[in-house]
């Protein structure tokens, strides 16, 4: 299931469902278990979400790059290629942010579809396969590199500015960086813990109980 593919509806309700056996119903839950997990958690969403935290760090480079040269401008050319800098900076990190956010909204309801289709039976042969601890233990640790690197950014960098010697873009582009990775990685971190919450109350032994599909 792609990543940008269509999320499937969420399961119908009990008094309409349709399915003529158990096994017909958990062999649906599976493969839509399967593909929503993969979107929750697989490596191309993590690559994906690294992905657009690197360009909106790029763009808040650019823009605190141009203040900068607004800042230190000595010539006419300096402050053109300040001004060309704000605007891709600018160019770059707003799309970098957009993305960022309708990941975030899409990956809450994935989530909520996770929940739903995990509810209507238990199946653990095959639930086996969703609980990706190896996936989750690598979110969890690029996340928190990414979140303390960039946290350590946005206090370091104004701490060890000194006034009137290191220009204000200095400080400006170090902790939109910093910002970035903690975002990033706060991103990261909400999913492992969603994902490894899901595996518990679902997957687990306290998980839903058994459920007869009803006769359509």
């Amino acid at each position: 299931m792609p990543s940008r593919a269509p999320l499937p509806p969420p399961p119908p309700p009990a008094e309409i469902r349709s399915w003529p056996d158990r096994a017909s119903l958990l062999a649906d839950r599976a493969q839509v278990l399967g593909g929503l997990v993969r979107l929750h958690v697989g490596g191309g969403r993590l690559a994906l979400l690294l992905t657009w935290g690197g360009i909106a760090a790029v763009g808040w480079a650019l823009v605190g790059t141009s203040m900068i040269f607004f800042e230190e401008s000595l010539d006419p050319i300096t402050d053109l290629i300040a001004v060309a800098a704000l605007f891709v900076g600018i160019a770059v990190l707003v799309p970098a942010a957009v993305f960022l956010g309708l990941d975030i909204v899409r990956a809450r309801k994935v989530r909520a579809l996770l929940a739903g289709w995990g509810a209507l039976d238990r199946d653990p042969d095959r639930d086996g396969t969703l609980r990706m601890p190896g996936l989750g233990l690598a979110w969890l640790l690029v996340s928190y590199v990414l979140g303390a690197a960039g946290l350590f950014a946005c206090f370091a960098v104004p701490a060890a500015a000194t006034p009137g010697e290191d220009p204000y873009g200095l400080v400006v582009l170090g902790m939109g960086v910093g910002l970035c990775a903690w975002i990033t990685g706060l991103t990261g971190a909400v999913t492992a813990v969603a994902h490894r919450r899901w595996v518990v109350r679902v997957l687990g032994r306290g998980g839903s109980r058994r459920t007869a599909p009803a006769a359509g």
